[in-house]
Order: structure tokens, then C-alpha cells, then sequence
């Protein structure tokens, strides 16, 4: 079970152009890590003082749309890592038509100890998920 958050600028995208975006993650999610169909998060907006992106030998530059992808996730291998990130550009550049520049993804791994859903309950380790 993955978990995502997707952080964005506010006011250089309509409404429609989000929820394309976040559709196309929670596609690529399902097709690549094969994430439950109704684990899914809300993209999160910022002003453009609270976004910033300045990277280092890098050499390209980035526009006003940059969209980093943050996937929270347990026992995906690296050729899984992969694939996603591959993924995930394509559509994004093919759906939304965001260029790769302006997409930062990064995936952590984390345990079953690690989550808790409700009322402080680990429940991958009690046994209710």
C-alpha cells in the first residue's frame, strides 16, 4: 500500500488539469505497484514561495508547473522503482503534457510498524489489514 503526495503551485493548473494529473499518478500506481484502487490522496497545493527547486548539475530549467511525486511504500525492489518513475513521465508528458524537467519523484521505503490509519492502531501488525 503506497502512499503519495503529490505537491504542486497553486493557480498554474485548472481544476481539470489537477485531477488529470492526480488520475494519471493513481494509473500508474495501479498498473506499476499494483496499489489498492482506493488508496488515493488529494495533490496538494503551494504558493510559489513555498516551492522551490533549485538543483545542481542538472543544467535544465524548470518551469512554474513542477510537480514533485513523494510515494511512501514497503517491499517494492528497485527494478519496481524504475518502472514507475519511467511510468509516471511518460503518461504525465503524454497526458498532462508536463515535460520530465519538471517532475521530481522520489520513493521511500518504509515498514508494516510504520502505519496506522485509525484510532493509533498499527494495523498490519494487529492483523486488521
Amino acid at each position: 500500500m503506497p502512499l503519495v503526495k503529490i505537491d504542486m503551485m497553486k493557480n498554474v493548473r485548472t481544476p481539470d488539469e489537477i485531477k488529470k494529473l492526480a488520475d494519471v499518478v493513481q494509473e500508474v500506481l495501479l498498473a506499476k505497484f499494483n496499489a489498492p484502487p482506493r488508496d488515493r490522496y488529494p495533490p496538494l497545493t503551494h504558493e510559489p514561495y513555498e516551492l522551490i527547486c533549485e538543483d545542481t548539475k542538472l543544467n535544465f530549467t524548470r518551469t512554474n508547473k513542477l510537480v514533485f511525486i513523494q510515494v511512501f511504500q514497503q517491499g517494492r525492489d528497485a527494478e519496481l522503482k524504475l518502472a514507475l518513475y519511467a511510468e509516471l513521465q511518460k503518461r504525465l508528458e503524454k497526458d498532462c503534457g508536463m515535460p520530465g524537467t519538471d517532475l521530481i519523484i522520489t520513493c521511500s521505503a518504509n515498514t508494516k510498524e510504520d502505519w496506522s490509519f485509525e484510532m493509533g492502531k498499527a494495523h498490519f501488525l494487529t492483523g486488521d489489514l
